[in-house]
């Protein structure tokens, strides 16, 4: 059996673990869509009922997100430099 690493298509389980977020994260998020304020939902496709991220997908959605370099950045409206 293939590692995650591996894989080029995993379930929800190893999804949700791959990526650090909960089950119910990617349930309510593949239900209710992207919405204002709430992170974005990965991609996903279905094959028949079973719901699947593609591992490349999942690398792309990760690398989407900002990263901050130093913890003073995560101050908004911090005008000191």
């Amino acid at each position: 059996m293939p590692t995650t690493q591996n894989k080029r298509v995993f379930s929800e389980i190893e999804t949700a673990e791959y990526i650090g977020m909960s089950r119910s994260f990617l349930r309510q998020s593949r239900m209710e869509g992207n919405r204002q304020n709430r992170t974005p939902a990965p991609p996903f496709i279905k094959i028949g009922r079973a719901v699947r991220y593609l591992k490349e997908d999942l690398d792309n959605w990760l690398d989407s997100f900002y990263r901050f370099e130093n913890t003073s950045q995560c101050y908004v409206g911090d005008n000191h430099a």
